[in-house]
């Protein structure tokens, strides 16, 4: 699940990609947090839609809960063991989220220009 959603923030040209690795902490909330930076409202409603569209096509999985998609400045989707975050710029700097996790591993995914 987490390439599929990779892939699908990389196809809406989601900026800023890490896979924080929770599955080695024991009593988190999840497995994987995937986080994102979008350019502007559109573009993360747009990474949300990609997101649900390709986990749903690919994996017939739906998202337990989706927010922020009204104000789209932080959208979180609830994929039970992944979570899927998306910013934009200044929220990201802001709350700075895969850093609160010191002992995750963090992968960083390059930007497809």
């Amino acid at each position: 699940m987490v390439q599929i959603i990779i892939d699908a923030l990389q196809d809406k040209k989601g900026r800023n990609i890490v896979d924080v690795d929770l599955s080695v902490i024991p009593d988190t909330i999840c497995n994987h947090m995937i986080i994102c930076t979008g350019g502007s409202p559109a573009q993360l409603n747009a990474l949300a839609s990609s997101v649900d569209d390709k986990v749903r096509s690919e994996l017939h999985i739906h998202p337990l809960a989706v927010d922020g998609m009204h104000y789209a400045h932080w959208v979180a989707m609830d994929y039970a063991d992944v979570m899927v975050h998306i910013f934009l710029e200044e929220e990201r700097d802001f709350y700075d989220i895969e850093h609160l996790w010191a002992d995750a591993e963090l992968a960083f995914i390059p930007d497809l220009d």
